[in-house]
């Protein structure tokens, strides 16, 4: 191809960019990497569209920033104003793009002299194939500009005629919505001053019933942990496309002349191979950083559900006693540590440890936990205080809203503006104390509220306040670079990639109901590997939802992610423990190819659930029933994912599946404790499933025979 033509191709994805155009560079392809040879000329002719009688002259063909100026009549990706006017503006290329010398990435500038704006639009593809796209806008005029948006767009083809998106909320996040991509706008907006649990994580566009293991697809996500929209948009003249970026409040960013605004990366995932190849490419591409956890993710027992706000200093060193006896790694104190903070009340905001409760500070807790060999982590919600707190008594002027309008109370609690200095440096001060003087492992930073009517210095300060947690949390880990952090939000509700670059894990949801858990993590793992979705084993009778499940399927659930027990273990019968005790030690044999192999899932009926993680001939899948089987025989368990060249031992995991139904015989299979066969037979064919009762597994390790 020739210079009027910049190529992208990486891991079998490509892009091609047109500069041959009075304006910004139209984009041509994104999808599969088309490879070498194609000629330059042939190409264009057959990617730019002809021109019918009505329409312009010049193909209306969306650009690096689709706008009125090309014809296109979509939702522009840029909008503002200055007092002289300019709300639509005319951006032309200024120079040459800069094309990385290994091709990868394109840095593109352009220029409204006339409205004094210019833009830098920075695309990179990565290794993975995963495509990162930022603009930055500068003001450079004489008077403020005020920003409208400013969002990452790119074209899908015709083909794309489907949509999926998620809803969700407390306890139940990620439940996928399937519709046709049909004429016009699906606009997914979250005003949640936070992600929120019924965030979309990925709009997904692809081909007629495309499923984890088919179809083409192209997904969209914006890493952004405030206001943000997704978008699919599909116009009367056929043209196609999904975007992403902030959704900015009225007056929220103005800028002052010199100053820019850059938009969150927007990530653009491809895949001719479905949902699972889309999430690997996801998943290879945030294990390559360098900030990705590196060591052993350490098995976690959080106290929470096992005391809640009870906090004792015996009944903690029982709890921490048992705990490590089961071979649990990190002790985690949840809420109740700091001062008045008996329940939800009051306290929050008041970071210092509650003399009454814990007279020696912590220390008696945390090195009985460390001379049990674990680490130690704390709970935090540093973005919140409640009305009944030293903080708010002593500084109203400190929370995020007009100072005449206080918004309702959520949770008995209020935002602090973390943007403001004062409470920037309070909240660092405290923070950092309180890691530095105990030496903490881990912290679980909360946020467990939506941000209403969110003022800062006298605008909307969405915006500000994520930045300034951003900051924050920066400041944190630089301090110290050992302590890992982990994003919780009331459950799942702080899910994307730009609270994940700052963080360790996310917490997927504050039910730990397996059967719920079955659909939340499936999907939370659309988007992010398995060592970065915290799942836990809790009690019988599940806090959240009231189901009682079996502890086999509580611990095959948690297995695939980064594991945990949030339980009072103190009350278990010897036979629980020694199951724990067993799965503890399943899931530090395990983690290895679970936290580094390829996340596979099997499309299924509404009644099973088949998944699994695939490696380097190595392998474990789980099989659950959701409900009564309305046929007598089992489906067949066709394992995806495996080298159809490899012949594997295939063995049931003991304490990981449950026990036949007593009127039930077991497969042949089973009967005779596994079997052996190669790849090609186990994904064509496929197992004969048990005959479960509904909440009932079968955990699966598959072996490479030599």
């Amino acid at each position: 191809m020739d210079s009027s033509l910049v190529v992208l191709a990486r891991a079998g994805v490509g892009l091609v960019l047109d500069l041959d155009t009075p304006g910004l560079p139209r984009v041509l392809h994104w999808g599969a990497d088309l490879g070498p040879g194609v000629d330059d000329a042939a190409f264009r002719s057959i990617a730019v569209p002809g021109r019918r009688g009505g329409a312009p002259a010049e193909p209306a063909a969306p650009t690096l920033l689709p706008a009125q100026v090309d014809g296109w009549v979509g939702r522009p990706a840029v909008s503002g104003d200055r007092s002289r006017g300019y709300a639509h503006l005319r951006l032309v290329p200024v120079g040459l793009p800069e094309v990385a010398a290994d091709g990868g990435s394109v840095e593109i500038a352009s220029l409204d002299g006339a409205a004094g704006v210019s833009v830098v639009s920075s695309l990179r593809l990565d290794e993975a194939g995963v495509l990162r796209v930022r603009h930055t806008l500068t003001n450079d005029g004489s008077d403020p500009w005020r920003m409208g948006g400013l969002r990452a767009v790119l074209p899908v083809p015709d083909q794309a005629a489907e949509l999926l998106h998620f809803s969700g909320r407390w306890g139940l996040e990620k439940i996928p919505q399937r519709e046709r991509f049909l004429p016009g706008i699906r606009s997914l907006e979250t005003r949640r001053g936070r992600t929120g649990h019924s965030h979309t994580g990925l709009l997904v566009a692809g081909t007629t019933g495309f499923g984890f293991g088919s179809g083409e697809v192209w997904g969209v996500h914006a890493g952004w942990s405030g206001w943000t929209v997704h978008d699919a948009e599909r116009l009367a003249e056929g043209w196609s496309t999904l975007g992403a970026g902030e959704l900015l409040a009225s007056g929220e960013v103005v800028l002052e002349p010199g100053e820019s605004y850059a938009t969150p990366d927007v990530y653009f995932v491809y895949s001719d191979a479905g949902l699972d190849g889309l999430s690997g490419r996801l998943h290879t591409s945030l294990r390559a950083r360098a900030s990705h956890p590196s060591t052993p993710r350490p098995l976690v027992l959080n106290t929470w559900e096992a005391v809640y706000f009870d906090h004792d200093l015996d009944r903690m060193k029982g709890l921490a006693d048992v705990a490590a006896s089961v071979g649990v790694e990190r002790f985690v104190v949840d809420d109740g540590w700091f001062l008045g903070r008996r329940n939800d009340l009051g306290g929050l905001g008041d970071w210092y440890v509650d003399p009454d409760l814990w007279p020696d500070g912590l220390h008696p807790l945390v090195q009985h936990v460390r001379a049990l060999g674990m680490q130690f982590g704390l709970w935090v919600e540093p973005e919140m205080a409640n009305p009944r707190s030293r903080l708010v008594e002593e500084h109203p002027d400190w929370l995020l809203h007009d100072p005449d309008r206080v918004p309702r109370e959520w949770r008995n609690q209020h935002t602090v503006d973390v943007a403001n200095p004062a409470v920037y440096a309070y909240l660092l001060e405290r923070l950092d104390k309180l890691v530095g003087e105990y030496a903490i492992d881990y912290l679980k930073w909360d946020h467990n509220r939506d941000l209403l009517e969110a003022v800062h210095d006298g605008h909307a300060g969405v915006h500000e306040q994520t930045a300034a947690v951003y900051r924050l949390l920066d400041e944190l880990r630089s301090r110290h670079p050992a302590m890992e952090i982990e994003s919780c939000s009331s459950g799942g509700a702080r899910v994307d990639l730009g609270i994940i670059q700052r963080t360790d894990r996310v917490w997927a949801s504050d039910s730990n109901d397996p059967l719920d858990r079955q659909a939340i993590q499936r999907w939370t793992s659309l988007l992010l590997p398995p060592e970065l979705i915290g799942g836990h084993v809790g009690p019988g009778r599940t806090h959240v939802s009231g189901r009682v499940t079996s502890l086999e399927l509580r611990c095959a659930t948690a297995l695939f992610g980064h594991a945990g027990i949030e339980w009072d273990i103190t009350e278990c019968s010897s036979s629980e423990l020694e199951t724990l005790r067993e799965w503890a030690a399943t899931y530090k044999r395990l983690r290895p190819l679970l936290h580094s192999g390829r996340v596979v899932r099997a499309d299924t009926d509404a009644e099973h659930v088949l998944h699994g993680v695939v490696g380097d001939g190595h392998a474990v899948f789980s099989y659950v029933t959701l409900a009564t089987m309305t046929s007598d025989i089992p489906p067949r368990l066709r394992l995806p994912g495996l080298d159809p060249s490899v012949t594997y031992r295939v063995t049931p995991l003991d304490g990981l599946s449950s026990a036949l139904p007593r009127w039930a015989r077991p497969a042949a299979w089973l009967e005779s404790g596994g079997v052996e066969l190669p790849g090609r037979v186990l994904s064509r064919v496929g197992l004969q499933a048990p005959t479960l009762n509904p909440a009932q597994v079968l955990t699966l390790e598959l072996t490479a025979l030599p």
